[in-house]
């Protein structure tokens, strides 16, 4: 008798200690379905697409299914100027961003947009995320940042060869963010504003000469076909949020928001931003092949002017942010250590 009753104290306290982690975990069975609307403005080729893609899968995997999204490229939900606003607004559940669209909107995280200073998106990706979460929630209160990265080093790439500075002036010059706008201004050339999709149409008009743009996008977006010289240097890159409605995230249960926060790292920043930073680093060789194309390096004279008529553009930017230096300095030292600082 007294090991039968043993036998039900240990069948009880084990069914409790069940119940006790049942209760202490969130419930699968419980969570409603979500479907999230993912939105870009890059073609449905775009290495991008399917690397958020697969980051939604992985979340899906994470809360047994009840997290799904669906991608919707090409600006089908909205322009890409106004991505962070349909991220705000809920026109999309998450949306990529890129800060630079809107100067003056973003002044910390256009440090990343800075001229000379990552080598590769890679590592650079991972620095960026893990530097700029401490100011993602200043900055960009209106949305839940899920993560910042960056695209592999861009360039010029013109209808003219550019070899100094002194060769943008009278320029008419589409930017590829707000920073090389100012750069632009500042050598005396023309800023012609229009988006990534939209750039081929102003080079083909002429109603822009040159453009600055990562390498492999030349090639997807059809801009090699009106652009033939292209400067052989990691000119620049641009910044980007992986960006969230907050009313959206809000609503999750505590399970699925926390696959969410699973999946907003600087690993997966890094991860997303990977395979893009490879294709863009293959345009090089891709625009060599190209007839009728002229990829060449500077000579170490010319660099140095090039960084000369850029140093301008660091006081510039340090002048919109408090404690300009030491955010500066914690960027380099977070590329630094992934890697990724231009030395």
């Amino acid at each position: 008798m007294g090991h039968h009753r043993d036998r039900i104290g240990r069948a009880v306290m084990a069914a409790t200690a069940v119940l006790g982690l049942l209760a202490a975990q969130p419930s699968r069975a419980q969570d409603k379905t979500v479907i999230l609307k993912m939105s870009t403005w890059v073609p449905p080729a775009h290495p991008l697409n399917p690397s958020l893609i697969a980051w939604a899968a992985d979340i899906e995997k994470e809360t047994g299914g009840t997290v799904k999204a669906t991608l919707f490229p090409s600006e089908q939900l909205g322009k890409a100027f106004d991505h962070y606003d349909m991220a705000r607004d809920g026109i999309a559940d998450l949306a990529f961003v890129n800060p630079g669209y809107q100067p003056g909107r973003f002044p910390i995280i256009a440090a990343g947009e800075l001229p000379f200073l990552l080598t590769n998106a890679k590592g650079g990706s991972a620095a960026m995320d893990e530097w700029y979460q401490k100011y993602a929630a200043r900055e960009m209160k209106d949305v839940h940042v899920c993560f910042a990265f960056v695209n592999d080093p861009g360039t010029w790439h013109s209808r003219h060869k550019i070899v100094l500075p002194t060769d943008i002036k009278g320029d008419k010059v589409r930017p590829g963010n707000a920073t090389v706008g100012a750069f632009v201004t500042l050598l005396g050339g023309t800023n012609v504003q229009a988006s990534a999709p939209e750039a081929r149409e102003a080079l083909a008009r002429g109603v822009a000469n040159t453009i600055s743009f990562p390498w492999g996008s030349i090639v997807l977006f059809g801009i090699d076909k009106v652009v033939k010289y292209h400067v052989d240097v990691p000119l620049f890159s641009t910044t980007f949020v992986w960006a969230m409605n907050k009313d959206k995230y809000e609503s999750l249960s505590a399970g699925q928001r926390k696959a969410i926060d699973d999946h907003c790292t600087p690993e997966w920043a890094e991860r997303v931003a990977s395979p893009w930073a490879d294709f863009e680093h293959a345009g090089i060789a891709k625009l060599q092949a190209e007839p009728g194309h002229d990829v060449y390096k500077l000579t170490p004279d010319q660099l140095a002017a090039w960084r000369k008529a850029a140093a301008p553009l660091t006081a510039k930017w340090a002048s919109r942010v408090k404690n300009a230096d030491a955010v500066l300095q914690e960027l380099k030292d977070a590329l630094k250590r992934h890697d990724a600082l231009v030395e």
